[in-house]
Parts: C-alpha cells; sequence; structure tokens
C-alpha cells in the first residue's frame, strides 16, 4: 500500500523539489551531493557547517506533514489513505502503540515524506545570505565563505528547523575549517580534508578537497567481513566465502571508489586476505602461517578474491562525477 501511495505522489513532489535536495530522489544520488563540496570548496566556500537532523524520521509531526501534502494534493481519498499509514502504530509486546510524529519506519514512502517536509526548509534557504545548503534526506552540509556567515548559517538552520518542530542533533553539529593542515568532517561516509598536491614535473603544487572512507566506514567494512569469514561458517568451503565477501566488496568499493581511496582500498584488501587466510587455518586446524600459504600458493588467484587496485576515480573541480552520454551516444568523461 505505502509503494502505491509513493507511485503516486513522488512525480508530483518531485516537480518542486529544489537542486539542494539529493536524498532518495530519481536520477540523484550522494555522490552528486559530494561534488557540491567540491566544487564549493574550489569557489572558496571552506566553512563548512555539518549536522543532522535528530531522529528526524520518527519526529516530523503528523499534523504538521499532513498541511505540507496538502500543499501540492487536494485529492481526498490519497490524503486519507495516507493519513491512515500514519496512524497504523508498530506492535510491541503484544500491544499496538500509535505516535503522533514520524514517518512510516522502514517503507518506501518515508523518505518521500521526509523529503516533503524538509522541502519546507530548502524553500525558505538563502543561498546569498547563509551559504550553499547540500542536504541528503537528514544529513545537511552548508558550505560558507566566512565565519561570520557560518554562524549565521548555523542559527538559521537552527531556527527554521524549530519552526518544523525539529531540532539538530547537537553531537555532530559543529563549525569546520576547511585549511591545509587542519581537521576535516565527515559527510556521507567520506571524511573529506583539504590537502597539497606534491609537485610533479616542474608544476606548482595545488590544493583540493581530497576525501576518503571515513573511519566509520572503514569499520563497518571489516565488521562485515569478520562476519563473514566467521568459525559459524567453518563448514561452508573456501571459494564460497571468498564469492560472499567479492559481493559485499563490489557494493563497498563501488561507492568509495569515486574519491582518493586507494591506500584506504589497501588496507581493507590486507584485512581481507588475513580474515581469509585465518579461516583457512582454522578450517583445516592449521597455524595461521599454512593459512597465508594456502590463499597466496595453492590458487592463481587466491581463491578468485578481487583486487582493488587502479579503480579510483578522483573529484575534481567542475567535472561531474557520473559518466554522460556524447551527442553520438558513447560514454564520456
Amino acid at each position: 500500500m505505502a509503494a502505491a501511495v509513493k507511485i503516486v505522489f513522488e512525480p508530483i513532489f518531485e516537480a518542486d523539489m529544489l537542486a539542494c535536495s539529493f536524498g532518495f530522489r530519481p536520477k540523484r544520488s550522494p555522490h552528486d551531493a559530494l561534488q557540491v563540496l567540491i566544487d564549493e570548496c574550489g569557489r572558496g566556500r571552506r566553512w563548512v557547517v555539518e549536522t543532522d537532523i535528530a531522529s528526524c524520521f520518527s519526529a516530523i509531526p503528523h499534523e504538521q506533514l499532513i498541511q505540507a501534502v496538502e500543499e501540492r494534493v487536494c485529492d481526498q481519498a490519497a490524503l486519507k489513505l495516507l493519513r491512515v499509514l500514519l496512524r497504523a502504530g508498530v506492535m510491541e509486546d503484544g500491544l499496538v502503540r500509535r505516535e503522533v510524529t514520524g514517518t512510516p519506519q522502514g517503507g518506501p514512502l518515508s523518505p518521500l515524506l521526509c523529503n516533503v517536509y524538509l522541502h519546507r526548509l530548502d524553500r525558505q534557504w538563502s543561498t546569498r545570505e547563509h551559504g550553499v545548503l547540500v542536504r541528503f534526506a537528514d544529513d545537511v552540509a552548508v558550505m560558507c565563505k566566512s565565519r561570520e556567515q557560518a554562524e549565521a548559517a548555523l542559527q538559521r538552520l537552527r531556527d527554521l528547523l524549530g519552526e518544523l518542530g525539529l531540532q539538530p542533533k547537537e553531537a555532530k553539529t559543529r563549525i569546520v575549517h576547511l585549511e591545509v593542515g587542519g581537521e576535516g568532517l565527515d559527510f556521507l561516509g567520506f571524511h573529506h580534508r583539504l590537502v597539497r598536491s606534491r609537485p610533479r614535473d616542474g608544476r606548482r603544487p595545488v590544493i583540493f578537497l581530497a576525501r576518503w572512507p571515513a573511519n566509520k566506514a572503514m569499520q563497518h567494512a571489516r565488521d562485515r567481513v569478520r562476519e563473514l569469514t566467521d568459525r559459524r561458517r567453518l563448514l561452508l568451503p573456501i571459494e564460497a566465502i571468498v564469492g560472499d565477501v567479492n559481493a559485499f566488496l563490489h557494493g563497498w568499493v563501488g561507492y568509495f571508489k569515486y574519491g582518493h581511496s586507494a591506500r584506504r582500498f589497501s588496507e581493507i584488501r590486507q584485512y581481507v586476505r588475513m580474515r581469509i587466510a585465518l579461516f583457512i587455518s582454522k578450517r583445516h586446524r592449521r597455524s595461521r602461517h599454512f593459512g597465508l600459504r594456502a590463499l597466496l600458493r595453492f590458487t592463481p588467484n587466491e581463491f578468485g578474491l578481487i583486487r582493488l587496485y587502479g579503480i579510483v576515480v578522483s573529484p575534481r573541480v567542475g567535472k561531474p562525477w557520473r559518466e554522460k552520454p556524447n551527442a553520438g551516444g558513447e560514454r564520456r568523461r
């Protein structure tokens, strides 16, 4: 039912969505949002407000959300169905608990309703006064030209969210100055930091915004690999284990390859090799040295383990990350 409502509502609201919103929208992705950070940093906006909205999906007031939907939808049957979905409640310990805030958790409709409600924030934002807003659902970054503008932008965010009955998560709210040798920020899984390139062939060094998998993303990858190579799976053949690890790495690397991630990819591959070697040694009740020797020598390609070298794509200012077809239909970058 929620999926059907999404099919009806999405084209209606998508026509009004603004360029600063990237999350869960057709033909928009996290990398489109990340490209804005690269471009705006290159234009001199190096003061960044970073935050996310506290309990966004569960804190949106139902009546105010319905009012936001009614701005574009007047069909009473559709609005009645939406009210039913919002008030359906959840089962806990045999009892149904109905809330007066929040969107249906885990369903296809929830991200759309979040965007519909936060569209009120987007349309009241002034880029000229407060900087460039980048919003991916409830994750927010604002690129500013000065500390004063960043402080004003943060206060503006607090005010607008307060009008919506929401607030920023204080533990994740701060102002960061991007400078060479300074701290960076984490946004959409990447750690961003301003760095200076090494001089090559007589060329002057270039200062640019680099990004690579954040520490949380690295830990998530290690945790997942550890689950896939756990001793509870010792009865499975090694080829099956490697296949599961490869499936995870394809998705993880596919996301993080659009960055300066080569060093961190190398760290993850070394960790994967260690875990698989340990798995082999446990399976055969032999030493770790035996497991590593089996991985490196018993097969010509380490049981099909994928390689993570030479696949990164470095983002650049003004150059879209997404490949686009040219007039002849060919792909170009």
